[in-house]
């Protein structure tokens, strides 16, 4: 069975899923995570999701925020089985887990760097800021013509006939320039040029594009098409950059975090700091409560041994009383 984690929370029309059928899926905001989550009340290594035979676990990994099944904050270190249609929430953020027979994404670390910089763009956006990334052309006779490459793995023609009037090219008025001259495609944190087999080539960076593979275009530098030369800004990847470098947002005591639309969270408030507690799927490895003395006032009635002591005591009470009365007849 595969474990599919599903995004659900952030500013975003669908819900970003990344299925995964290795037996460790680490969640984060770092880099190097499986799932990474681009909000500063995440740690950079927050928690992780286990197979353990034929069940999988979720264990906080010492996070700044704690990690919740439902309403119920986890201890840290501390396994809990999940089981399939279950919520966690990492800081701010809302997952579902589907554990099913589904095939894996392909290329999973490619699909979470392009689903934290689609929630970083979607966040940006409902903020009114830019989260397009932005070819400009810097010199030349169009010099001050830009495209907005909003979509990943989408090619957006270079050349004098842009996109074919879809939107998804840039048109120069250059006469060296071909119909179709350059193809550009978003994939991951990557640009990527490929030459379309113009009459006049492009160089990128120093070096003729080719048709036969695409190219990684390096931020910083240039590329040259026809008399026109070229760069872009990516305030996406610059912002999911500065998120990953961040220290951890402590969240205050009193924050809430409202589940997903159209799901209710039963039992207690989801900023609990409770224990795990005795609801749903009991916790892999049970958390010993050692017993005091005084009785607390969650203690519910006598133990078996509270009923044989108190037994014990009546007879011997009972006996003397016996004893008593025998030894004050024979008087």
């Amino acid at each position: 069975m595969a474990l599919s984690v599903v995004i659900r929370s952030g500013e975003v029309e669908a819900s970003p899923t990344i299925t995964f059928d290795t037996p460790r899926v680490v969640l984060g905001r770092g880099e190097g995570c499986d799932v990474r989550l681009p909000d500063p009340t995440i740690s950079h290594r927050h928690a992780s999701l286990r197979q353990r035979g034929t069940d999988y676990i979720v264990v906080d990994e010492a996070s700044t925020n704690g990690t919740f099944v439902g309403p119920v904050r986890l201890p840290p270190h501390t396994p809990r089985i999940v089981r399939n249609g279950d919520l966690i929430r990492l800081g701010r953020i809302w997952l579902e887990l589907r554990i099913e027979q589904v095939a894996p994404t392909r290329q999973p670390h490619l699909a979470t760097r392009e689903v934290a910089l689609g929630l970083v763009a979607a966040a940006l956006a409902a903020e009114g800021e830019n989260a397009a990334l932005t070819v400009r052309v810097v010199t030349g006779p169009d010099a001050g013509k830009t495209l907005r490459m909003t979509d990943f793995d989408h090619p957006y023609v270079l050349g004098r006939g842009g996109g074919g009037g879809r939107g998804d090219g840039l048109a120069f008025d250059d006469p060296d320039v071909s119909r179709r001259h350059v193809e550009l495609v978003r994939r991951g944190d990557k640009l990527l040029a490929r030459e379309l087999g113009s009459k006049n080539g492009a160089i990128l960076d120093g070096s003729p594009l080719t048709p036969d593979r695409p190219t990684p275009w390096k931020r910083g530098t240039t590329l040259s098409v026809g008399a026109c030369e070229l760069a872009y800004d990516d305030p996406v990847a610059d912002a999911l950059a500065e998120l990953e470098r961040a220290a951890d947002e402590r969240m205050g005591d009193d924050e809430s975090v409202e589940p997903p639309p159209g799901v209710e969270i039963s039992g207690a408030s989801p900023r609990t700091t409770s224990p795990i507690a005795a609801q749903g799927d009991a916790p892999v490895v049970a958390v010993p409560r050692r017993r005091t003395g005084r009785p607390g006032p969650g203690r519910r009635g006598w133990s078996a041994t509270d009923y044989l002591v108190a037994l014990l005591a009546l007879a011997v009470l009972t006996l003397s009383i016996l004893g008593l009365m025998w030894l004050l007849g024979s008087d």
